[in-house]
């Protein structure tokens, strides 16, 4: 048996989607439950998905096997004390908070669980910290993804897709994009709203909320993806930005972040560090469709072997020793 554990409050969060899909994945080997561990826990993901809530006084709890809590913890709460003892922990690490790793791997006497093992989702991640663990991407359905065979007519468009958080974007992107637009080009951000201040109403402008479009119907809309998280935010892994690779598309992306693992620059995407970087490699690609169609296939050809079946085979079966 193992058991899941996330807090599971957004669908469009990054742990909340890693939990689901390693769920789907894990479960053609072995039985495995779903547990929310925050209280607010959201009703689309519950309807959806077999997630229980823990409750002792119910006797619905997790009954022992391997314990795995992904962006989650049992840190202050009461419940871990009258369950099973789980035979392994793990904890699937997304985060660059070192106390966070501090005051959730220690185990107190009393709770008489096992040493508990780590697991990180970039290299990136595990050099910022400097902490031992294995490394496994946040699994993706790659399957959901396909390169758009034939590009409309039409601008030059460029996108990125996030949820409505503030610090999901940079304060330099706004001139970016108005710019983007004087020259020609088209902008669709899904997880835009919080632009709706800063970004005048442009024809070629749309700012959508997060969750609109599915990712994969998103992302076949775009010419180029491009993304950067605010100066107080950094991405551990950034799934979003191996979909749009899974997608075929070009990224342009900021060169600190889990993501970077994955990015030969110039060869199946893009890096860069100045906001003047990104608008001289975004015009390049504006004007260059046979570049952005070199750089999509070798993006696609990445996302297949990162998520090949073997390489899966081998991250799920430290799920399943």
């Amino acid at each position: 048996m193992i058991h899941l554990f996330n807090g599971f409050q957004s669908p469009f969060g990054g742990s909340d989607l890693e939990t689901l899909e390693l769920y789907r994945l894990l479960s053609a080997d072995a039985e495995v439950r779903l547990w929310a561990t925050s209280s607010r826990v959201s009703g689309e993901l519950m309807r959806h998905s077999p997630i229980r809530r823990i409750s002792p006084l119910t006797r619905n709890v997790p009954d022992g096997g391997t314990y795995v809590f992904l962006g989650a913890h049992w840190r202050n709460k009461i419940w871990p004390y009258l369950i099973p003892r789980p035979r392994r922990v793990i904890y699937v690490f997304n985060t660059f908070h070192p106390k966070v790793i501090a005051l959730t791997a220690r185990m107190p006497r009393m709770l008489n669980w096992p040493e508990a093992e780590l697991v990180l989702i970039s290299d990136f991640q595990k050099s910022v910290l400097q902490i031992d663990g294995v490394v496994h991407p946040s699994p993706i359905e790659i399957g959901r993804f396909s390169p758009r065979l034939v590009r409309p007519d039409g601008p030059f468009t460029v996108g990125r897709l996030s949820r409505d958080a503030p610090d999901k974007h940079h304060a330099d992107d706004a001139p970016l994009y108005e710019a983007l637009l004087a020259d020609g080009a088209a902008v669709r951000i899904q997880g835009g709203m919080p632009l709706k201040e800063r970004l005048a109403l442009h024809p070629r402008l749309e700012l959508l909320p997060q969750g609109q479009f599915a990712a994969e119907q998103f992302l076949l809309k775009l010419d180029a993806f491009y993304y950067r998280t605010g100066s107080h935010v950094v991405e551990t892994f950034g799934r979003v930005v191996l979909e749009a690779m899974a997608c075929g598309l070009p990224v342009v992306c900021h060169s600190h972040g889990g993501y970077a693992d994955h990015i030969r620059h110039g060869e199946n995407g893009f890096l860069f560090e100045t906001t003047q970087q990104a608008a001289r490699i975004l015009a390049d690609l504006k004007a260059d469709p046979k570049l952005r169609a070199t750089v999509g296939r070798e993006a696609r050809q990445t996302v297949e072997q990162l998520f090949s079946p073997q390489a899966l085979r081998r991250r799920l079966d430290f799920y399943l020793r």
